[in-house]
């Protein structure tokens, strides 16, 4: 067999000209595979703000998502409509949506606002398309970030075309420019096939979303990269192993590797031995104590307080929030 035989289309990346440090918060807006990437950089304590309206499937809605975050303006009670008792808005995830007015509003307000601020000072700003189909709704001829279980003869479906997004983020880009200045961009399309398009209507969808990815970064190539975590699923990996059972979204397994591959163009040497630290803090925090009060139990806990506190030292400016109570000795 001769020793240059491959049997995988693997795609190398070069390192890119980003350098995603832990000093640089990091905003993540798009598909359910935005948090694929979120949850791993917020595990290892990065300064992240993920989805702040929840999923967000199509361009234009991430677009007038980015757009309601810029501005800052609060959402009004006349902003949410009502549907099967509970009270939502058009612009955001059902993971908003709820019983009490009052509520639904006071967290959709509270994360605007939050949202509104780290976007700011943020560094790097992650975004996933999902689709290039849209609904919009009928009785106000509006594109929908998610239709809530509303029946479907209350929407028009269409297909977006390059144009529709090119125009959109073009305008987008040059707002977020000139609110910060150093912002860059990372565009993905989701490997996430969306199977009740059919086979063909996801890879038209698809298509659309490449090209206008492409049109981008050619527009604004000094700041913004295409990172291509749907050829890696799709290309390199070719394999329902690496599939959850549903055949369509990636499991752990190929979730971590296109993790890797992610870390190893966007992270430098210093940054990736900071993860490695932080790597093995976090998980001395999920070690299950066989007998908590215990006396080897109390020198493990004060051995792995003594070392974040001295990693809080080193690095200040990781998210150390979510590691607060950790540690801590029972007396």
């Amino acid at each position: 067999m001769s020793k240059n035989m491959k049997f995988r289309t693997e795609i190398d990346l070069p390192p890119s000209k980003f350098n995603i440090t832990y000093q640089d918060p990091v905003l993540l807006i798009g598909s359910c595979f935005t948090e694929n990437v979120g949850r791993k950089l917020d595990e290892l304590l990065f300064q992240t703000d993920i989805n702040p309206f929840g999923v967000v499937y199509n361009p234009l809605s991430v677009k007038r998502s980015m757009d309601i975050l810029i501005s800052g303006k609060p959402f009004e009670e006349s902003d949410l409509d009502l549907f099967n008792e509970k009270w939502f808005s058009w612009d955001h995830h059902s993971s908003f949506s709820g019983k009490d007015r009052e509520t639904v509003l006071k967290n959709i307000n509270r994360k605007i606002t939050d949202s509104n601020k780290f976007l700011k000072n943020t560094g790097y700003l992650f975004i996933s398309f999902g689709t290039a189909w849209v609904y919009r709704l009928k009785k106000t001829g509006n594109i929908v970030c998610n239709c809530h279980k509303v029946p479907a003869k209350e929407f028009d479906r269409e297909l977006l075309k390059v144009k529709n997004i090119t125009n959109a983020y073009f305008e987008l880009i040059e707002t977020l420019k000139d609110l910060n200045p150093r912002l860059k961009i990372i565009f993905t399309v989701s490997p996430v096939r969306h199977w009740k398009d059919g086979a063909h209507g996801n890879q038209l969808s698809k298509s659309i979303l490449h090209l206008a990815i492409d049109e981008i970064i050619i527009q604004f190539k000094d700041s913004c990269e295409y990172f291509p975590s749907y050829e890696i699923l799709l290309d390199d990996l070719r394999d329902y192993r690496f599939y959850a059972d549903d055949l369509l979204h990636p499991n752990e397994m190929g979730i971590e590797y296109i993790w890797e591959k992610f870390i190893r163009a966007y992270f430098k040497d210093e940054t990736l031995g900071n993860m490695k630290k932080v790597e093995d803090l976090v998980k001395a925090s999920k070690h299950k104590l066989s007998v908590p009060d215990s006396e080897s139990s109390r020198k493990f806990l004060f051995q792995q307080k003594q070392k974040m506190n001295l990693l809080k030292k080193e690095l200040p400016f990781l998210n150390w929030q979510r590691l607060s109570g950790l540690f801590e000795i029972r007396e």
